[in-house]
Parts: structure tokens; sequence; C-alpha cells
């Protein structure tokens, strides 16, 4: 049991921010979908009403991810932040159909089943790639000694607390 507790103190915080980012997507996922229906239901073409839909879904996740998923790391500019996001949303977007291109057109898998798979792969490494772009790019590591991401990397501050007690600290802050 003691290896499994330390394992998860060591990744702690990767496993709390994952479950965020998770938990966002999933509220913009509903947010798109009944989005989505709407604007059908109310006489919105599918095109434009899709359109609409991702457009509010990415305002809903950029929240989202700024101000809980992402909150302890630096801020660089709210209308930065929202160009790169977009665009790494974009290009998210466009790995998936990547996948739908190359399963459908390249490989000449066109059955439903070939198409939820090609969908379900590139909707995982789109996924993939946002939160490594996200991190990297848009939401950017809190200044070396400052912030939870420095005491990950190097271990706790000088008089910090270590353990449990310190991530439910950071996670409070």
């Amino acid at each position: 049991m003691r290896p499994l507790l330390s394992l998860y103190r060591r990744f702690a915080h990767l496993i709390h921010e994952l479950g965020k980012f998770g938990v966002v997507g999933g509220i913009a996922f509903v947010v798109q979908t009944l989005l989505v229906n709407a604007l059908v239901l109310s006489g919105t073409g599918p095109y434009a009403s899709q359109t609409i839909a991702i457009v509010v879904a990415t305002c809903v996740t950029f929240v989202g991810h700024r101000f809980w998923t992402f909150r302890h790391r630096e801020r660089s500019g709210l209308a930065r932040e929202y160009a790169l996001f977009f665009v790494f949303n974009v290009v998210g977007y466009l790995i998936t159909m990547a996948c739908l291109w190359l399963s459908s057109d390249v490989a000449g898998l066109t059955s439903v089943v070939a198409s939820n798979i090609a969908n379900i792969a590139g909707t995982a490494l789109g996924t993939l790639f946002r939160y490594w772009s996200y991190k990297r790019f848009v939401f950017l590591a809190p200044a070396a000694g400052r912030g939870e991401t420095a005491g990950a990397r190097t271990g706790p501050r000088q008089g910090a607390a270590a353990g449990p007690e310190a991530d439910a600290e950071a996670e409070a802050a």
C-alpha cells in the first residue's frame, strides 16, 4: 500500500489537473450538444448551429481551464491566452478530422464501427494535444520558486508542509 500512496503523492497534482481538465471538457461537451440541438430546433441550419455551439463551448472551456484547471499558472494576458487557446482548439479539431480522413478516405474504412474508432482515436489524440499545448503555451508555468508547479518539480519550499496536507493547502489557494 505504501508504494501506491507514494506514487499518488508524487503525481497528485497531475492527477487533480487531469481530472479538472476532463470535468471542464465534459461540461463543454454538454453545452455544445444542448446548444446545437436548441439551435437546430429553432430553425438554424446544422452547420451554423455546430459552428456557434463550438465557439460557445470553446469560451466555456477557456473560462473553466483559466480559472479552475490551470488557475495556479501564470497569467500572460487574456487576449494572448484566448487567441492561443482558440488556435490550439482548431488544431485539436483538425487532428480529429485527420483521423477520420485517414480512416475513411485513405484506408477506405467506411463502416459505422470504423468511423467511431477513428473518431475516438482522433478525439483522444486531439485532447492529448490540447492538454499539452495549453500547459506548454497558453497557461504558462509559474516562475521558478513560485506556485505549485515549481514545488512539484523541485520538492517543497523550505519550511513548507509536505504530503497530502500541502496538496490540500495548494488546492485551496
